[in-house]
Order: structure tokens, then sequence, then C-alpha cells
């Protein structure tokens, strides 16, 4: 019988899969903070997802908080976009590994000004932290926050075995992203969606092809999507063929002239199945 955590990781890892079939970038964190709080026994969340400090960056919310935040003022956004007790807690060498405010910041966590503010706005008094693994801001990620008792070492371990699924939406967003501007910015004859479209090109498939054009080795794309060698080799067979190709170099210079690739994007050698 599967456990509760199973149904939950289950439940996230649907929504995870749902998301990287979204074709704009910006839809794919939204999607995750609607179902993210909930199976991580939480009622919140914020996740940043850039540079996090107290003068600039947005905060992305989960549904239902959103107005209660609209209505803060730039002092009080700054306390938040600050990350206490989270931001010092890694940036003193600590890790990737999720944890709880009252950990990071001991007993001084339940008087401070964030504590108040987070409870005076949305009625919550505890934070997990699940930062993204592998990223150069620690605080990059996400912040859930919830009400009562405070997560407990199982929410901790939940939250741990999230990263790497968390991971792979943002690595797949940055390049989605990444992928539409250098597209935009080129002389394509229509827009990077009505390009993908046109060639059956999957959300996935093109994040694949940019790759392809960064002469990335299969290990390398599976290691940047967090996917196996295998599954990065089904994507590039799959590219061959809508593109009508049969090799990297004839794929690169293909995409470049339909536009999905920049045509300063280098010609790549053949590599092999490495």
């Amino acid at each position: 019988m599967r456990t509760g955590q199973e149904r939950a990781y289950e439940r996230m890892l649907s929504v995870a899969v749902a998301a990287l079939q979204e074709r704009e970038p910006e839809r794919l964190w939204p999607l995750m903070a609607d179902v993210l709080p909930g199976v991580c026994g939480g009622e919140a969340l914020i996740y940043k997802l850039d540079e996090w400090n107290e003068s600039s960056g947005t905060l992305g919310l989960s549904p239902g908080v959103a107005t209660a935040f609209d209505l803060l003022d730039e002092e009080s956004l700054g306390l938040l976009r600050a990350g206490y007790p989270f931001a010092h807690h890694y940036t003193r060498g600590h890790g990737h590994a999720p944890v709880t405010a009252r950990q990071a910041a001991g007993p001084e966590w339940s008087t401070s000004p964030t504590a108040r503010l987070i409870h005076e706005t949305i009625n919550v008094d505890h934070v997990l932290a699940v930062p993204l693994p592998g990223t150069t801001a620690p605080i990059t990620g996400c912040l859930i926050y919830r009400s009562g008792t405070d997560f407990d070492d199982d929410g901790i371990r939940f939250g741990q075995r999230l990263q790497p699924l968390l991971a792979a939406v943002e690595q797949h967003r940055q390049l989605l992203a990444r992928w539409g501007h250098v597209v935009a910015a080129g002389d394509a004859p229509a827009s990077p969606r009505e390009l993908a479209d046109d060639c059956d090109l999957t959300p996935r498939e093109t994040t694949v092809l940019l790759l392809l054009g960064d002469a990335l080795t299969a290990a390398a794309m599976g290691r940047r999507l967090g996917i196996s060698d295998r599954t990065v080799h089904k994507h590039i067979e799959k590219i061959y063929r809508k593109l009508g190709t049969r090799d990297r170099l004839g794929t690169v210079l293909r995409a470049q002239q339909l536009g999905l690739l920049p045509r300063s994007t280098p010609p790549v050698a053949e590599t092999g199945r490495a």
C-alpha cells in the first residue's frame, strides 16, 4: 500500500511532467506553486528564481496569498526579500539541504520581524526552505509556510526528495526562456512558439535542440536536464525525424535555416553517442 508521502510525491511528479509540457516558461512555476505547499504539508509558498536581495527581485506566490502580499509596502517586501534566516544560513556553507526557520535561527526565529510579518500577513508561523541544488545563489528556490506545528523530520526529508524534481523544472524553464530570447532576437519568420509548433517540436525537444547547438554531449545534456543519456538520445532521434535530418551537424544547420537556432550558433562536430 502506498504511503501518504508516496502519493504526494506521485502527485508532484505528475504536476512536474505537466509543467514540462508547457510552451511558455513563465507558466511552469505557477503550476508547481499551486500544488507544492499542500504535498509538503504547508499552506502557502513563495518561490524565488533569481538573485534574492532586499532591494530587487520578483516574489512568486502560491494561489490564495497574492492579494495579501500585494498590500505590503516596500519595507515589508524588502524584509521578505532578505530571506531571513535562510540567506545567512546557506551562505555560511551549510550546503543546500532543506531546513526550517527554527533550525536555521534557533529560538530567535519566533520573535524576529520576519516571523511577525508572515504571521500578520498570512497567519502562518513556520517556514521550510527548499533551495534548488547546484545553484550559486543558495536561497534560490522555495519557502513553504504553515501554521500550528513546525515541519518534522519526515517533512524535511520529503522536501529534500523533491529538490531534484524542482531543479529539473527550473533548468527546463531557464532553457525555454533562453531559447525564446535567441529566436526572437534573430531573423526568424515567426514567433518561437509558432516555429516549434510548425515543426511539431515539444517543449522538451526545443530545449534539447538548444543544447545540441551548444555542442553538448548526451551525458552533459542529461546532467543539465536531470534525465538519463538514453532519454536524451530518444529526444535527439525524434528531433532528427521531425526536422528531416540524420546527424547533429545537419540538425543544427537545418534548425538555423528554420529560425529555430540563431545563425551565430557554430556548427557542431559529430561526437557519436557520448
